[in-house]
């Protein structure tokens, strides 16, 4: 499979290149800075920035899907940023005909984290998670063949074995490696029948 990934340099980013390279998939990383990436045998690396739609609709021609692990330079503060490079994502697949995409997105953006925590997390977090509800609008609304990633908070521990649910978020699940995220979205690429159009909440058990 023919796959581009977007945010590649990021810490999600980096490991779905390494985890879909090490699959055999063709893999192209699209990247403002390469320097960042660091060298990938058999990635075929692309620089450019995602808010130029020209460069994004280039860069996905001739893919058969896409992986988005974009973030926004915004922090906690209030943006778009998300939602305007995933418009130039989700046109340039329209371009170019391709109809697949995994989107890393958050635990929250659906509003599912329970009890008087998960509300204060996601009025912390309600920025970052607006400007990812957007962006998965515009995916919803071109019709896209997509999976959402719905991750606790992130580590950078090494793999570990997720739990995964498709109606909230995982109960009681703790913070999950970005290794283990990066495996779902690379296993959600291979498996469509099973994660075509659906967002998964993840997390360790």
């Amino acid at each position: 499979m023919k796959i581009i990934v977007f945010g590649a340099s990021g810490g999600v980013g980096q490991r779905v290149v390494e985890r879909a390279a090490a699959a055999g998939h063709e893999v192209t990383a699209f990247v403002r800075n390469p320097e960042k990436l660091g060298p990938h045998e058999g990635v075929t690396v692309v620089q450019g920035d995602a808010f130029d739609a020209e460069a994004v609709a280039s860069a996905i021609e001739g893919h058969d899907a896409v992986v988005s692990c974009l973030s926004s330079s915004t922090a906690l503060k209030k943006s778009d940023e998300l939602a305007r490079m995933t418009r130039n994502i989700v046109e340039g697949m329209q371009r170019g005909g391709v109809n697949r995409i995994v989107y890393c997105a958050s635990a929250g953006v659906d509003g599912e984290l329970p009890g008087a925590i998960g509300k204060t997390v996601m009025w912390m977090l309600r920025y970052p998670l607006a400007d990812h509800a957007a962006a998965l609008g515009l995916i919803a609304a071109a019709g896209l063949d997509a999976t959402i990633a719905r991750p606790m908070s992130l580590t950078n521990d090494p793999y570990a074995d997720y739990v995964e649910t498709m109606d909230g978020a995982p109960e009681g699940s703790k913070p999950i490696p970005r290794a283990s995220v990066a495996d779902f979205m690379v296993k959600a690429l291979e498996e469509p029948q099973a994660y075509s159009g659906t967002s998964v909440g993840l997390g360790l058990p």
